[in-house]
């Protein structure tokens, strides 16, 4: 068991609950894997995608790209022009996990998420399990984002939330620091039957 009670679960989505990969997309696109990997790391970066995720317009993140690589220009509107088949269903040992919790009736659940605000309606619509939730903070409604500790404070307080006794999942080691320096519980997300384990010894499952 924690020192500190867990009242609040908030969860990532995309890499936690939501399989989202641009690789199903460009493997359409590229016959060569080499091409592809290099393509995704060197234009359309998760960089570049960050910033839409904090609120630039994709019709902007994209305008700016085809400027630095007009030879490329097909294969990056495709990023956002066919961006629903980036998106390969849900990561289905984690839902497991968040109807346990939710069944439990033991915490409030939310979900903390670096998304395009543009694209998430998306989300929505496909994956029922994002109505469970009290609440979502979309960072690109925000206009921030993780890491951010703005962000953060932006979910703790319009929820009225302890830090302390928040438990934060994310797979990404960036947010995981940014979180535990606001005060929050942690889980660093690898994989559904990982979350169970860890959820299992801070007594939570």
């Amino acid at each position: 068991m924690t020192s500190t009670p867990i009242t609040t679960i908030v969860f990532d989505l995309g890499g936690v609950l939501i399989d989202w990969n641009p690789r199903y997309l460009y493997r359409k696109l590229f016959t060569d894997e080499q091409e592809m990997d290099h393509f995704l790391n060197t234009v359309t970066t998760p960089d570049w995608n960050e910033e839409q995720d904090a609120g630039r317009t994709l019709a902007e993140g994209t305008a700016l790209l085809v400027q630095q690589h007009p030879q490329h220009q097909e294969l990056i509107e495709h990023f956002y022009g066919r961006w629903p088949e980036m998106l390969g269903g849900a990561i289905q040992g984690t839902v497991e996990v968040l109807t346990e919790l939710r069944a439990s009736g033991r915490y409030h659940l939310y979900a903390l998420t670096n998304w395009s605000e543009e694209t998430f309606p998306v989300a929505q619509q496909q994956f029922e399990f994002l109505q469970w939730f009290e609440g979502i903070v979309v960072s690109g409604t925000e206009k921030s984002r993780k890491p951010f500790p703005e962000f953060y404070h932006t979910l703790l307080t319009r929820y009225n939330i302890e830090a302390g006794q928040a438990l934060f999942i994310d797979d990404n080691e960036r947010n995981i620091h940014a979180a535990q320096a606001v005060g929050m519980q942690t889980v660093h997300f690898r994989s559904p039957e990982q979350l169970r384990t860890e959820l299992q010894q801070l007594g939570v499952l």
